[in-house]
């Protein structure tokens, strides 16, 4: 018999003090060694990214006064972890499937297999997914799949992201840095988020993961997101002269024939439309729907698209504009900031969905509160 998955536990854990977004330049560093025009261009962008993103506060794993790192990516994905076990009124010994979906996938042994041994779990089954903002949805959906089988008890599922590492001056060879180089110091910051999820046979008053979906439609699409490693180890001081670890965007005029369909829709859009209707998704109980994107100009164009599906315009919400955009994390501090400011009634349906755009990556889940 099919198991109901009930999301026990959540958790956000956002490293150091905010930063206003004006002061990002120069909590992050200039770029001295850079070309001139650089250095102008990242002056004068920081106001029209302010605007385009609508974000007035971000936070950083990076201590400015020492130039160094109070947290990293298994630190934060800890904590975090600690904080939903703690909601949960769990113990980390009742865990016996952990899941990590991030943004970086550098280090041996995984990410995943850290943060077990960080938090003294002796035996579980273990996922590291590397899918940068699809990558927690990924590991919804893997969770949510092994928990209702009943192979697995209870999951945690985390993620974290540390940003601000490559977006200080520092990480670059700033002779060879271009804008596309630089983009994304604005979009992104630092934190982590965690869920506690726990397969049960009946369901009791609380939120379900009733629905998950992911997919590519990066098939036949130019990556818009990318750095330029080679598919096999190579040397460091090669890839430092070079840029290949610079992570590049590309600007929104050149994603534009990527983003948008032949139907003159969003990716966002067109997958959101399948998932509904592969899925049966019926929105008339829906409470609100969360537009997981770092642009507050791009959800307010999503937004407006997903009238036609059935999505009004005050069902939608967003949290980034206090916190920042943690990237992959960005979906599970969501929905917990969410639910710990909001009442809800029996059968309100909420509703995550994220558009990624280093191949076009989609994916989304839906959470049911039960009374």
């Amino acid at each position: 018999m099919e198991k109901n998955v009930k999301l026990v536990g959540t958790s956000t854990y956002l490293p150091g003090e905010p930063i206003k977004f004006d002061d990002i330049n120069n909590y992050l560093g200039g770029f001295p060694n850079a070309p001139k025009k650089i250095q102008r261009w990242a002056e004068r962008i920081q106001p029209m990214m302010k605007e385009m993103l609508g974000i007035e506060y971000c936070h950083y794993a990076f201590n400015n006064k020492t130039r160094t790192f109070d947290e990293d990516y298994v630190s934060l994905a800890v904590k975090a972890a600690k904080l939903a076990l703690e909601d949960a009124k769990m113990e980390a010994k009742d865990i016996d499937l952990l899941v990590y979906g991030g943004a970086y996938s550098h280090q041996m042994p995984p990410i995943s297999t850290r943060i077990q041994e960080a938090l003294e779990i002796e035996l579980c089954g273990e996922f590291h997914i590397h899918s940068n903002c699809t990558s927690v949805y990924k590991a919804l959906k893997l969770a949510h799949t092994m928990l209702k089988t009943g192979e697995y008890k209870n999951a945690l599922v985390v993620s974290s992201n540390v940003a601000s590492s490559c977006f200080v001056p520092e990480f670059y060879n700033q002779e060879v840095i271009t804008k596309e180089d630089i983009f994304l110091r604005w979009y992104l910051c630092d934190g982590a988020g965690a869920f506690i999820l726990s397969a049960v046979d009946e369901k009791t008053q609380g939120f379900y993961l009733e629905n998950t979906y992911t997919e590519s439609a990066g098939g036949k699409k130019v990556a818009a997101m990318f750095n330029r490693y080679p598919n096999h180890y190579n040397n460091p001081a090669d890839d430092y002269k070079n840029g290949a670890h610079h992570v590049s965007q590309l600007y929104l005029d050149k994603m534009h024939s990527s983003a948008f369909e032949g139907n003159n829709k969003t990716i966002f859009y067109n997958a959101l439309k399948r998932m509904l209707e592969l899925q049966n998704i019926d929105l008339s109980s829906l409470s609100h729907f969360v537009v997981n994107m770092p642009s507050k100009a791009i959800r307010e164009t999503i937004m407006t698209e997903c009238i036609e599906l059935g999505v009004p315009l005050d069902k939608c919400y967003s949290a980034i504009e206090q916190i920042g955009y943690t990237g992959p994390p960005a979906a599970l501090v969501s929905i917990d900031i969410l639910l710990k400011n909001t009442t809800f009634k029996n059968g309100d349906l909420i509703y995550s969905f994220v558009m990624e755009v280093s191949k076009f990556l989609q994916a989304g889940f839906t959470i049911r509160y039960i009374e």
